[in-house]
């Protein structure tokens, strides 16, 4: 944690984790916690997996977004042959990174697999990545695969110059008719690649993501809070009559953040364990806890959000100061929140199960 808090700066400079930081996680095993054990992973409980990733991005939220967005990745290895999985993740530092599916391109079956041509952002993670992975649908059909190649394969643009999470490097690549064999082009999240019979896996890798994103959020926002709380007692802003400690305003704020934090958290947690509960009961989850899953991760994200917000406008001008603790937090919360698991439409596809309506949206 101090070897993490201390590079958060120079982390949003280089827009990457610094190699120190990346090699302690490595050696730390935090690469490992949603692969499969038969590659040397730890199939770890999903909302262990949310403490993990909280108390990362506590030190740095790119960081935590880092290693949560690889740990998705690495929930391929169930999916694998196993001597291809072994080959990819097999290694400490055998780490995926990829963009988000949704992509307009198609990937062309040809003898021996398939040939794929495309361009990709959002690929966090990237530098220490290992091997790259692309989401494309098979030609000639409504089907959607993951494709992995070596990191060689792509090339990759420089445009990740962003708001937030500047540590991420989740840049942009290409490739130009590149060929992946059957083996490295599988159904993701779907029984007819499956190949272990963990609980884990019956967790959608997206929902997984959730489920560790949220924890990001809330890391980012616990360390906001404990930033607040640790100001001088005597800290007045400008024009005020009295010191902060005693605005009512203010301190009815610190009791609400502290109240919309731990009950995000505890449903967060909750929502993936009693998931997990019924999974290792009956095999799969029932519509009822995929729905509460997307709605408490959303909801971790989206009260981490407003906690950082609200405090960081308590604090007064000194707040817009890179020297202090609240400037880029605000920046790394915003940044969580835009992403794809953080988007207010959730809110309404939850909202659409509950009162019995077919949802327009994927969850």
């Amino acid at each position: 944690m101090p070897l993490i808090a201390a590079a958060a700066d120079e982390h949003d400079n280089i827009r990457e984790l610094t190699r120190p930081v990346v090699e302690a996680l490595v050696d730390g095993g935090f690469f490992t916690m949603l692969k499969t054990k038969s590659v040397g992973g730890m199939e770890l409980k999903p909302s262990i997996f949310a403490r993990v990733t909280e108390a990362l991005a506590y030190a740095d939220g790119s960081t935590g977004w880092v290693v949560c967005q690889s740990n998705g990745c690495s929930t391929t290895s169930a999916y694998l042959h196993p001597h291809v999985a072994q080959e990819i993740f097999g290694r400490p530092d055998g780490i995926v990174a990829w963009g988000p599916p949704g992509s307009p391109y198609e990937a062309t079956p040809v003898e021996g697999g398939y040939r794929i041509t495309g361009k990709w952002r959002f690929m966090s993670g990237s530098q220490n990545a290992t091997w790259l992975g692309a989401h494309l649908r098979v030609a000639g059909t409504r089907e959607t695969k993951t494709f992995l190649y070596p990191k060689s394969s792509a090339t990759f643009h420089d445009i990740w110059h962003t708001l937030g999470l500047r540590g991420t490097a989740s840049n942009e690549y290409s490739v130009d008719d590149l060929f992946i064999p059957h083996e490295r082009a599988i159904w993701r999240d779907d029984p007819r690649d499956r190949r272990s019979d963990s609980p884990l896996y019956r967790f959608t890798s997206n929902q997984l993501y959730s489920i560790g994103f949220g924890g990001v959020a809330l890391g980012i926002a616990r360390a906001t809070m404990d930033a607040f709380l640790a100001l001088p007692r005597e800290k007045t802003r400008r024009g005020a009559g009295k010191p902060m400690v005693e605005n009512n305003v203010v301190q009815s704020h610190v009791a609400q953040s502290e109240a919309r934090w731990r009950s995000a958290r505890y449903f967060l947690h909750a929502a993936a364990d009693e998931a997990l509960e019924t999974i290792e009961e009956r095999g799969e989850m029932d519509l009822d806890q995929r729905t509460r899953l997307r709605l408490a991760s959303t909801w971790a994200i989206q009260s981490s959000r407003e906690i950082v917000n609200t405090l960081f406008h308590d604090c007064g001008s000194m707040a817009v100061f890179e020297e202090n603790p609240f400037e880029r937090r605000l920046r790394d919360i915003d940044t969580v929140a835009q992403q794809g698991q953080g988007r207010i439409l959730h809110y309404e596809t939850v909202g659409q199960v509950m009162l019995g309506v077919s949802p327009e949206n994927i969850f």
